[in-house]
């Protein structure tokens, strides 16, 4: 096990977080699949078969959280590889398309609730998963954090009026995004020199349950920047915020 790279992806159950699981698995890392319900991160592990090892994680419970760095401490002691991946974007669409529920998400009616509970686990979570395995990190040869945001994140990109996306910023999960990012930043200032790489990755608008399956892109294309950033070796970049090779983001 010394030689063979130990990751974390959280919200690993399904969507991006599972297809990332699966070919982290099978390009040989030990993955620990992040689950908020544990029966399904079994489901899910099993699913992907060898390297596959289920993990409860509620990233929004800050016990849940210490008790799943405790357990990663305790069985393998050390971490090679977080991806920050669980994310929602709402709370009460319901069976609304994307176009309806933006005009009820603006910044002058979305409820407050929504907008707490959205970056309660986008934000808040990352940053908390973050502090409570940084520990872990710190153990590696080679460590390195990917937390997968969201082009609809990028202020520069929402500033242009011809962005076709523009009309459905909101303070909700695309305002969630643009605070990963800024949380990203820090992690990458603070961790430079450490030789802790750091980065940010947007899978684009892939067919997922966080969109209600609206998505333009397969969940394979989706995810393989989020794999192809975390499979990256020791003289990979740092710093970076893409959606491919060479197709980097503005913040």
């Amino acid at each position: 096990m010394s030689n063979q790279r130990i990751a974390l992806v959280t919200g690993a159950n399904q969507g991006v977080g599972f297809q990332v699981a699966k070919e982290l698995a099978a390009n040989g890392v030990t993955v620990y699949v992040g689950s908020r319900n544990l029966e399904r991160g079994e489901a899910a592990a099993k699913e992907i078969g060898n390297g596959a090892i289920a993990l409860q994680i509620d990233v929004t419970d800050q016990a849940s959280i210490r008790a799943a760095a405790e357990r990663v401490r305790t069985e393998l002691g050390r971490l090679d590889l977080l991806v920050n991946n669980a994310a929602i974007s709402n709370t009460s669409r319901g069976d609304r398309s994307l176009e309806e529920f933006s005009k009820l998400t603006r910044a002058s009616n979305i409820s407050l609730d929504e907008v707490r509970a959205i970056w309660e686990t986008n934000v808040f979570g990352a940053l908390a998963v973050y502090q409570a395995m940084l520990p872990l990190l710190r153990e590696s040869a080679h460590a390195h954090i990917v937390n997968v945001s969201s082009g609809v994140g990028s202020l520069t990109t929402n500033a242009n009026p011809d962005f076709q996306y523009r009309k459905m910023y909101s303070p909700g999960y695309a305002a969630s995004k643009t605070a990963l990012n800024a949380i990203t930043l820090a992690m990458m200032i603070e961790l430079e020199g450490s030789g802790i790489k750091v980065n940010l990755v947007s899978p684009g608008f892939t067919k997922t349950n966080l969109n209600g399956y609206a998505g333009l892109e397969s969940l394979e294309y989706g995810s393989r920047e989020v794999v192809r950033v975390a499979l990256l070796g020791p003289d990979g970049p740092t710093g970076t915020f893409t959606h491919w090779e060479g197709e980097t983001i503005p913040w």
